[in-house]
């Protein structure tokens, strides 16, 4: 049977890996690890069950929950039934939950626990269509409300109906066509309701197929999956678990990641930015704080660093020298990085928002090789890659297999391939026609560059693009990544959009505010008293001004202001993959920016 749907994927590997580690989870502190073939009685469960609750072939099912084991095996298992899987961002509200169910015209939803099931059940009054919720944990009503059944329910109604329904399970993984709806998935857009880009078995694929030849890893390779799984990015990843015959281990919440590399000691990881920098600036600070002989060591080490880090980048033998202060540099300074990521890292993948050229250096002068990629939901969601062996730090690198690229006169990035969703968005033709051509071509909404060697490099969204009331083109993501590369700054949103020029609001790091209030013997300790201190904001006005020696004349940061405290998802400022929602952002501090321009 030909491997062109994701069901057929995930069954051909449960018949080639069956005894070989598939899942490992903690559970009551103690790391579990499930076999493929142990993965594959949950999902044939699952499916029968939703078989049996009437889950006919092409509909939709949401599936509202946090990246653990469960998602996958549902996932998987909606594919196998011949169903489309909706997912649901965790972090959204009642109200939007219910926009995403009712436009999807989902009829079953899987939700986590029950905190997502109170969601749920609060707005199931705008929801008339819903006719199960299925709760994965945590969840023991002696009696649950009509609708409601536990994740063990449904297997066990697969188990007892499997005899009615075999046959029926059978030939909807035969029959799914490549062509065939995988998936809605709603973009968490940073403006307007968001949008259900749909993709296809052969989309997903194409993409996997792509990834695999850009990324060489071996079956049996441990990776650390904590992204969310409702992103396209974290799918993606864990599609090539299956495709590679990968362990993934799934991590407990992200404040448990640092704990579990440790524990689960992956080969590799993928991650968005905001993860690289908080272990970048923790280790500067550190740096910072420690003896003149320890900062001496460690400036040592990072210069030995970057001059092996230029003879791979040029592809050259690292002369025996070198090597050998290389060996000392580790055991010195860079061995407790690497221990710290469990110690047999072989590179790490970043994606999901723009990369800070410092920060990949850095990492690749302590040993471990940041790969930097690109795509968006649309294109399921890979166009560029770094390669382990060919790659250039500040790009995204290079086209995948099969993926055609070029620059709009505009300097918009447009794109072409078998990985791209052109059947557009759910229900929307004018949005639709509006970025996807008639001849396959997606315009992405990024502005970028390609350079001889086709190396990608972004440059900005096209949207998020400043022009100032002088006429001239801003790029803030590159300001704010220059601003970043502090370790005492945590978070920055520049602004100026037909203003005379630019601002920034910077929020900085919580743990270096506490030790800058310490060392300058300031008493207060409300941190909305502390940003304002006349000593923190000359030592934030330090900064603004060395990285503005970094830019033209017309892009400096005239004035700043320090908030109290970092953008939040809860708050709602930040997507889901950590990025910063300009309009939210700009209308909440809508008041300071107003008083930078006076």
């Amino acid at each position: 049977m030909a491997i062109d749907t994701l069901a057929r994927l995930f069954w051909d590997r449960v018949e080639r890996s069956g005894d070989r580690p598939a899942q490992q989870f903690k559970q009551g502190g103690v790391w579990k690890t499930l076999t493929w073939r142990e993965v594959g009685d949950v999902v044939r469960e699952v499916a029968l069950g939703l078989c049996a609750l009437g889950r006919g072939k092409g509909d939709t099912v949401a599936l509202l929950s946090g990246s653990r084991p469960e998602w996958v095996q549902a996932d998987f298992a909606i594919f196998s039934a011949g169903c489309v899987t909706v997912p649901v961002y965790p972090t959204y509200p009642p109200d939007l939950i219910a926009y995403v169910v009712n436009d999807s015209g989902a009829r079953t939803i899987i939700v986590e626990d029950p905190a997502q099931l109170a969601k749920v059940l609060e707005a199931q009054g705008e929801i008339p269509a819903l006719e199960h919720i299925i709760v994965m944990s945590g969840y023991d009503a002696p009696q649950p409300p009509k609708k409601v059944m536990t994740w063990a329910t449904l297997r066990r109604t697969g188990r007892e109906s499997e005899a009615a329904h075999r046959s029926t399970l059978a030939d909807r993984v035969a029959s799914t066509r490549p062509e065939d709806l995988a998936t809605i998935v709603y973009t968490s857009g940073t403006t307007g309701p968001p949008k259900g880009v749909m993709q296809t078995h052969a989309n997903h694929i194409a993409a996997v197929n792509a990834s695999r030849q850009a990324t060489p890893v071996e079956e049996g390779w441990v990776h650390l999956l904590f992204l969310p799984l409702a992103h396209s990015f974290a799918r993606l990843e864990a599609f090539l678990g299956v495709a590679h015959g990968l362990t993934t281990a799934f991590a407990e919440n992200l404040d448990k990641v640092a704990e579990n590399l440790r524990e689960t000691r992956p080969h590799f990881i993928c991650s968005v930015p905001r993860v690289f920098e908080k272990v970048y600036a923790k280790i500067l600070a550190g740096v910072e704080a420690g003896s003149p002989v320890k900062q001496k060591i460690f400036h040592w080490a990072v210069a030995v660093g970057r001059d092996v880090s230029r003879h791979q980048q040029r592809g050259q033998p690292v002369p025996a020298g070198l090597e050998m202060k290389r060996k000392i540099a580790h055991k010195l300074v860079f061995g407790k990085l690497h221990a710290a990521l469990g110690g047999r890292l072989e590179f790490a993948v970043s994606g999901g928002a723009p990369l800070a050229r410092d920060i990949a250096e850095f990492f690749h002068a302590a040993g471990i090789l940041l790969l930097e990629g690109y795509g968006l939901t649309e294109t399921c969601p890979a166009l560029t890659f770094n390669r382990r062996d060919h790659y250039k730090f500040g790009s995204v690198g290079q086209a995948l297999p099969g993926v055609e690229l070029r620059i709009a006169p505009d300097g918009e990035i447009v794109a072409r391939g078998p990985n791209i969703a052109t059947r557009g968005y759910y229900k929307q033709a004018q949005a639709t026609s509006d970025v996807f051509e008639p001849d396959g071509w997606f315009h992405t909404g990024d502005i970028g560059a390609i350079d001889q060697d086709g190396f990608l490099t972004i440059t900005d969204r096209k949207k998020d693009l400043i022009v100032t009331a002088g006429g001239m083109n801003i790029a803030p993501q590159n300001i704010e990544n220059l601003l970043k590369a502090d370790p005492f700054i945590s978070q920055v949103m520049v602004w100026g959009d037909r203003r005379p020029y630019p601002v920034a609001l910077i929020t900085v790091n919580p743990e270096e505010l506490e030790k800058f209030a310490r060392q300058q013997g300031l008493l207060a300790s409300d941190a909305a008293v502390l940003v304002k201190h006349p000593k923190l904001v000359e030592r934030v006005g330090r900064t603004v001004e060395e990285k503005n020696t970094h830019l033209q004349s017309y892009a400096k940061i005239k004035k700043f202001a320090v908030l109290p405290g970092d953008f939040t998802l809860d708050g709602g400022e930040l997507t889901p993959t950590l990025k910063v929602k300009r309009k939210v952002v700009s209308q909440k501090y809508m008041d300071v920016i107003e008083e930078l321009y006076r």
